[in-house]
C-alpha cells in the first residue's frame, strides 16, 4: 500500500525526498528524508524491473520548494539574533505561509494519507537539532528561549520566556504609593523594580498581593509580591545584591525573596490573606477608656456590611461587601485617641471602619460610639498567610 500510494503521487507530483518521506512520517524509523530516499529507490526498481516507467527525482519540490535546504543559513540567523540572550534551554516555532500549509493539507486529502506529518513540525525539530549542536543546548518545549522562525521571509522573532521572582516587602514610610502616582517621587514598585530591571535588561512588572493607600506603612513579615520580568537578557540575578540595593535607601525593605514559577505568581496574587491592622483612631469630641473598651467588644466577631467606599468607588465596583473582624483590642491614649489592633478579612477597608463614611460601612467606630471618629493613622502589622 505504501509503494502503491507513493506512486500515485509521484506520477502526478514532484516531491523531494523530505516531503516524501513525511507522508509516511508515522510509518518505522529514520528521518523523513531516509525514508522518502528509500521509497522511491524501492519505487524505481520494482518499475525498471517491470520496464516501466522510472520514477523522476523531486529536485524541484512543488511543496516545500526546498525550503529544507535553508536550515543552516536560519540556523546561522537564530544564533545571532541570541548572542546576548542568556538561556539554558530553548525551542522552535515556525511561520509557514497558509498556501504551502493548504498544498500540503491537500495532498492528503486527495491520497487519502493519514500517516503524514506536517511541514512545520519537521522543519522546527530538524533547526532544534543543528541549534542543539551549535549550541550545546537542549530544547525543551517549556524552554527559556524560543525561536519563532519564518523561513520563507528568512526572519526570526524571540520569544523570552520571563522570569518571575515572588518576595515580601515592608513600607517604613508613608508617604510612598504602591505603584507610580501623579504626585508622588517614589512608589514601591519603582524602588524594587529599578535595580531588577537594570540588572536583567528586560521590563520589571510590579504585582502585589493586595494593597495599602500611600499614607499606610505595611510592617510585619511584610506584603507578597511578584515581580515579571519580561524580555529578560539575563536569568541568573543575583538576588542576594538586589535585596541589599533595594533596603539600602530606608524607605522599602524586602524579604524571602527568591525566584518562582507562573502558576507559583498566580496563587500568590489570588490567594486571600487576613490582615492584622493598628490604627490610631482620633475621636474629637472626646472618648474615655470605657467607650474605647465598648468599640473592641462590639467589633470582635463582627460581621460588617461596606459598600465600595466613596474616596474609591471610581476604580472599584460600587456593591456591599460583607466581611469579619477576627480579634479586637484597644489601647487607650487620651480623652481624643486609642490605638484599635484588628484582625480582618482581606479587602476590609480600615479607614471606612473607623469613620462609618455616611453609613456606607455598618457597624463602625463612628456608629458604636455615636459620634464622629476618624483614622488619624494606619498602620498594616502583618498579613496572615493560610
Amino acid at each position: 500500500m505504501i509503494l502503491e500510494t507513493a506512486g500515485r503521487v509521484l506520477d502526478e507530483h514532484q516531491l523531494c525526498d523530505r516531503c516524501l518521506g513525511r507522508l509516511f512520517a508515522r510509518l518505522g524509523r529514520g528521518t523523513n528524508e531516509e525514508r522518502g530516499r528509500a521509497i522511491r529507490l524501492v519505487l524505481r526498481m520494482e518499475r525498471q524491473a517491470q520496464g516501466d516507467f522510472p520514477v523522476l527525482g523531486g529536485e524541484k519540490c512543488e511543496v516545500c520548494g526546498g525550503i529544507f535546504d535553508e536550515l543552516p543559513n536560519m540556523a546561522g540567523i537564530c544564533l545571532e539574533k541570541a548572542r546576548e540572550i542568556e538561556f539554558s534551554t530553548f525551542w522552535v516555532g515556525s511561520r509557514f505561509p497558509a498556501e504551502v500549509l493548504e498544498r500540503e493539507r491537500a495532498l492528503w486529502e486527495k491520497y487519502g494519507i493519514g500517516t503524514a506529518e506536517s511541514i512545520k513540525t519537521e522543519f522546527n525539530r530538524e533547526l532544534g537539532k543543528l541549534l542543539s549542536e551549535k549550541l550545546g543546548k537542549e530544547p525543551s518545549s517549556v524552554g527559556d528561549l524560543t525561536f519563532i522562525v519564518n523561513p520563507f521571509g528568512k526572519t526570526v522573532e524571540l520569544q523570552i520566556k520571563p522570569v518571575y521572582i515572588y518576595g515580601r516587602y515592608r513600607k517604613l514610610v508613608r508617604g510612598i504609593s504602591q505603584t507610580p502616582l501623579k504626585g508622588y517621587r517614589d512608589s514601591v514598585s519603582s524602588i524594587i523594580c529599578r535595580p531588577v530591571s537594570r540588572e536583567a535588561g528586560g521590563k520589571c512588572v510590579f504585582k502585589g498581593a493586595g494593597r495599602e493607600d500611600s499614607d499606610v506603612r505595611m510592617l510585619g513579615n511584610g506584603r507578597p509580591f511578584i515581580l515579571e520580568i519580561k524580555n529578560p537578557r539575563r536569568r541568573s540575578l543575583n538576588l542576594k545584591s538586589l535585596v541589599v540595593e533595594i533596603n539600602s535607601g530606608g524607605k522599602v525593605e524586602v524579604l524571602d525573596v527568591r525566584f518562582t514559577s507562573g502558576d507559583e505568581a498566580r496563587r500568590v496574587l489570588t490567594s486571600s490573606h487576613r490582615k492584622e491592622y493598628l490604627a490610631t483612631v482620633f475621636v474629637e469630641e472626646g472618648v474615655s477608656p470605657k467607650e474605647a473598651a465598648i468599640v473592641a467588644r462590639m467589633l470582635k466577631g463582627a460581621e460588617i456590611r461596606q459598600r465600595t467606599p466613596r474616596r474609591v468607588k471610581r476604580s472599584r465596583t460600587d456593591k456591599t461587601r460583607i466581611k469579619k473582624v477576627y480579634h479586637a483590642e484597644v489601647r487607650w491614649m487620651d480623652e481624643q485617641r486609642f490605638e484599635l489592633r484588628l484582625v480582618t478579612d482581606g479587602g476590609l477597608y480600615i479607614k471606612e471602619l473607623i469613620s462609618g463614611d455616611e453609613g456606607r460601612t455598618n457597624p463602625s467606630v463612628s456608629g458604636i460610639l455615636d459620634k464622629p471618629a476618624l483614622c488619624e493613622s494606619l498602620d498594616v502589622i502583618n498579613i496572615l498567610d493560610d
